[in-house]
């Protein structure tokens, strides 16, 4: 059944649906919450209080976007079954990291920082792969900059933060070595 595409501020949608526009329009909601909170946790002082509460406020808001997104897949399968996917890694990373946090993992640090930053990664991801053909600058990109572009910029900005943490950590124990100890030769 061919469907009319309808288009709002730039944007195709593939269906009139009432039920497809309802979840699309909270599916959008939680997607700028999660944007919003994302960068909030991110830029807070890592202590007790606004990061834990907005990580927190992110990982719920990320459970509804991948719930969502998995509604709007099963209508659409063949055309967003790679967003399910994306949706699917992005929750599983936020759950590990918020796990390795909770029960203090050992390194918990490494796990959280990686896995909440992956996981706001593969949302931006998704969101570049659904729509980045309709976004000035980013339409025109090849296809494949969508998949790649958030992970380039994305990495290396978690990578920064896992060194900065345990040079930080070196700081501050005072009896690890901040140097490799060599043994003198007899």
């Amino acid at each position: 059944m061919a469907e009319t595409l309808r288009r709002i501020t730039g944007f195709d949608l593939p269906s009139n649906s009432s039920l497809f526009l309802s979840v699309l329009s909270f599916h959008i909601l939680l997607g700028v919450a999660c944007a919003v909170l994302g960068i909030a946790a991110m830029l807070m002082q890592k202590r007790a209080g606004k990061h834990p509460q907005f990580g927190t406020t992110y990982y719920w808001c990320l459970g509804l976007l991948f719930a969502s997104a998995a509604v709007l897949a099963m209508m659409r399968w063949s055309e967003d079954y790679r967003l399910f996917i994306l949706g699917a890694l992005s929750f599983t990373a936020a759950s590990v990291g918020r796990m390795a946090r909770r029960q203090l993992w050992r390194r918990w640090i490494d796990f959280h920082v990686t896995g909440m930053g992956l996981s706001y990664i593969l949302i931006l991801t998704a969101f570049y792969v659904d729509n980045g053909k309709n976004l000035p600058v980013w339409r025109d990109l090849p296809h494949i900059a969508y998949w790649i572009l958030p992970g380039a910029v994305g990495i290396p900005l978690i990578v920064n933060a896992l060194i900065r943490w345990h040079r930080r950590l070196r700081e501050t124990v005072p009896w690890q070595p901040s140097k490799p100890v060599l043994s003198a030769r007899p």
